[in-house]
């Protein structure tokens, strides 16, 4: 049978949390639309009115 690895030693909190340290989730980078100023994600068609890069996409009814 073969041997799994174990620790030898137990895994300080210092060292542990020093691992997860980049593990925390960002806020989303939001910018403002060109056409209503509704914050959007960059590089996405705005939800609120329809528009990319100067140009209608959707048709939205408002």
């Amino acid at each position: 049978m073969a041997k799994h690895p174990v620790p030898k030693k137990r895994t300080s909190k210092a060292r542990r949390d020093s691992r997860r340290a980049h593990d925390a989730l960002s806020a989303p980078n939001l910018t403002p639309c060109a056409q209503c100023k509704e914050l959007k994600p960059a590089h996405v068609v705005c939800p609120h009115c329809g528009t990319y890069a100067g140009r209608q996409v959707l048709n939205l009814e408002a």
